[in-house]
């Protein structure tokens, strides 16, 4: 007797519990796929930008219409907005003194920091969901085997003839289950430690910003003192 082993017919043939795991990863590795798209877009946009605006802002512009220019964009994020909060900051602080001036700088850097926060949480949110899926769908993979291969055990302790042939077809659909989890988890994983790496660099790269950015408004102050 001939038994049908293709890949598809393996997977409508398994077992409740099996397909239940099968779609359970498959639908895990569908959302890991979308969000690394979703990331590697946003995060390539953030480096881009925050290259352009250091650009424009280590030119010699006037911080004034640099500031205007970027207030007038409702969207701005990433290092157009760190900058925006300190030198709003800052306007705020020239114009009403309420303290001295490396209270000022205080204020202003801690102006900063918050923003910079914001900008961290938009580029590390989701990422968790990518390690998730990572560490956990080899392990989910793994419990559809083994309750594969019990079923295909058990099933051979019931039959009247026991062969390799009559429990082949349980034990492949069960490690199909792990195929799949390592499916989903390999890519999850190559993403998560390359956007880490990013974000980290991003957020160094807005860290020193903020730093230069509070050394030049000294530095101002001292000249016009």
């Amino acid at each position: 007797m001939s038994v049908d082993t293709s890949f598809l017919s393996l997977i409508t043939e398994a077992s409740l519990v099996v397909k239940v795991v099968m779609a359970i990863l498959l639908m895990a590795s569908l959302a890991s796929w979308t969000l690394i798209v979703i990331k590697w877009r946003q995060i390539g946009r953030a480096k881009a930008a925050a290259e352009d605006f250091e650009d424009r802002f280590w030119s010699g512009t006037d911080l004034e219409k640099l500031y205007e220019g970027v207030s007038r964009n409702p969207d701005a994020g990433g290092m157009d907005g760190i900058f925006a909060a300190g030198f709003k900051e800052y306007l705020h602080q020239i114009r009403t003194p309420q303290s001295s001036f490396l209270g000022q700088l205080e204020v202003i850097q801690r102006s900063m920091r918050v923003a910079l926060a914001r900008e961290v949480d938009k580029l590390e949110g989701s990422l968790n969901f990518l390690a998730t899926v990572g560490s956990t769908s080899p392990y989910i993979g793994l419990f559809g085997t083994v309750w594969g291969i019990m079923n295909s055990f058990r099933a051979l302790s019931d039959a009247q003839v026991s062969t390799l042939s009559a429990v082949a077809p349980g034990i492949a659909e069960a490690l199909i289950a792990t195929a799949i989890g390592l499916f989903a988890a390999i890519p999850a994983v190559i993403a998560y430690n390359a956007f880490s790496d990013d974000v980290e660099r991003l957020i160094t790269q807005y860290d020193n910003f903020v730093e230069e950015f509070v050394t030049l408004l000294q530095r101002h102050s001292m000249k016009a003192a």
